[in-house]
């Protein structure tokens, strides 16, 4: 038997069998584009905080000003890079492991680093009684908990 990347199988079984709107290259699809949108957001994240250092930093210590993070700023700033780039970089290798070999291991782990971003992103805003900004999130914080559904219920053999 030929052997073919697990998107193509999909595709290939997708195309012989009838068509459903819960097939599983839907899946795959939905899966790999959760994956991908949260691969964009955060390495994106994750590097403007990198590159723009002392403007992120001087931002966020008048952001927080007002609340008992003002002195933990940079530290804070730190952790919530790491974060960020740790949530991209997972979800994008997440992304393509899933595509080439079935595998969902790395990007439920970058769902998982996104979901903790997003609830120390939270977090911060609503110390800073930033409202609109805590508001802004949600919309994120479901598509992540979507994207932690559909993955959960998928193994890679170990």
């Amino acid at each position: 038997m030929t052997y073919y990347p697990y998107a193509i199988q999909l595709f290939m079984w997708n195309t012989c069998s009838h068509l459903s709107a819960c097939s599983p290259s839907s899946y795959l699809f939905l899966k790999l584009a959760i994956g991908l949108f949260f691969t964009i957001l955060f390495l994106q994240s994750g590097w403007d905080k990198v590159g723009d250092w002392n403007g992120n930093r001087t931002w966020l210590q008048t952001h927080f000003q007002q609340t008992f993070f003002r002195n933990a700023t940079p530290f804070l700033l730190g952790v919530l890079t790491l974060l960020e780039l740790m949530a991209g970089t997972c979800c994008l290798a997440g992304s393509v492991v899933l595509l080439f070999k079935g595998c969902s291991f790395w990007l439920y782990t970058g769902i998982l680093f996104s979901i903790v971003s997003l609830l120390s992103l939270f977090l911060g805003q609503r110390l800073a009684k930033d409202y609109a900004g805590a508001g802004s999130l949600v919309a994120y914080f479901i598509v992540a908990l979507i994207g932690l559904y559909l993955l959960s219920g998928s193994s890679c053999g170990f």
